[in-house]
């Protein structure tokens, strides 16, 4: 049975399906079986994820949103470059929020929370000691995402969210950095939060982050080739993985 078949109420049918394709199409992007500056053909995609092209292109722009991805006008969607630029200025914005995130964690994170952030940590451990590179970049976004999740602050997580998917996937891109380093960051901030120290804690929030700012640079100069033209970009079947 398919995706569609699998659907009753026509109008649930097309968010249902727009939410399958933009799931999917998230995660490939993230994971990097669909690499920055690839191009997005439609027909093949509504094959690939059994749907129309009405959900699709409907997931096509909450990418968009996302900063998945380029939709080009009469001319297609291609993933993201996601170059130098872009990591810069994604490093300038997690400076400022990640750390005031750590703050209010460490002021407001009750024993549960707690519990759960050092689980968490704890499937970061175990992924290091596996080298198992993608399981590591996931567990470490979801560290993050937790430590926003016990801010307890909705503005802060409404201005983090539409950035969420674009850290999961420098995390992804940049997962050659040293994992044992980030786990002993990840510990520091623990450590901060569960003290209930803020100051300390938004220390601890920044170095680490900043930490990562050169080596994702020196990283995106090479998995990005300087300038791109997205309306060239959708003149090639390209659909190529990240090395």
């Amino acid at each position: 049975m398919t995706v569609a078949e699998g659907l009753d109420d026509p109008t649930q049918d097309r968010k249902s399906l727009r939410q399958h394709a933009y799931e999917e199409l998230r995660q490939q992007i993230v994971d990097l079986r669909l690499a920055p500056g690839s191009r997005l053909v439609e027909r093949d995609l509504a094959a690939e994820l059994d749907v129309s092209r009405i959900p699709l292109r409907e997931a096509l722009q909450l990418l968009q949103q996302d900063g998945l991805v380029v939709l080009v006008p009469r001319q297609g969607a291609i993933v993201s470059p996601f170059g130098e630029n872009d990591v810069r200025d994604l490093f300038d914005v997690r400076e400022s929020l990640e750390v005031l995130a750590a703050k209010l964690a460490a002021e407001r994170a009750d024993v549960d929370g707690l519990a759960r952030l050092s689980d968490q940590l704890e499937a970061a451990r175990s992924a290091t000691a596996r080298k198992d590179r993608p399981a590591i970049a996931l567990a470490n976004a979801r560290f993050h995402r937790m430590i926003v999740d016990l801010a307890a602050n909705p503005l802060l997580e409404s201005l983090l969210r539409p950035l969420e998917a674009r850290t999961q996937w420098l995390f992804h891109l940049t997962k050659d950095r040293d994992a044992g380093r980030q786990c002993q960051e990840h510990e520091e901030i623990l450590a901060a939060i569960a003290a209930h120290d803020p100051e300390r804690a938004a220390e601890s929030a920044f170095h680490h982050v900043h930490s990562g700012r050169a080596a994702s640079l020196t990283m995106a100069a090479e998995w990005s080739s300087g300038a791109f033209d997205p309306v060239e970009a959708t003149k090639t079947r390209r659909r190529t993985r990240a090395t």
